[in-house]
């Protein structure tokens, strides 16, 4: 990772939840790194490069890690239905 980050991993519901479905451990750093991009952007270009590939992938996920680092706590099942466009 580029810079330091004191915070505790995972900081959003969304990761958790993530991590909890998936056991493979370049997925956990592809997750984790995302939450700490969205809270904190690197500029430099490699960071820049693979945050926009992690949310093209996840587009729902990355929007749900933006929303609740917004919000500064984790959706609701009507929030995360609604962000999705699942309502």
């Amino acid at each position: 990772m580029p810079f330091a980050d004191p915070q505790p991993f995972p900081r959003t519901e969304a990761v958790r939840r993530a991590l909890l479905a998936s056991r493979d451990l370049p997925t956990a750093s592809d997750l984790l790194f995302l939450e700490t991009w969205s809270a904190r952007p690197a500029t430099d270009i490699a960071a820049m490069l693979r945050a926009a590939q992690i949310r093209r992938a996840n587009p729902a996920l990355a929007a749900e890690i933006r929303a609740e680092l917004v919000r500064g706590r984790p959706l609701s099942e009507n929030e995360r239905a609604i962000l999705t466009g699942f309502d």
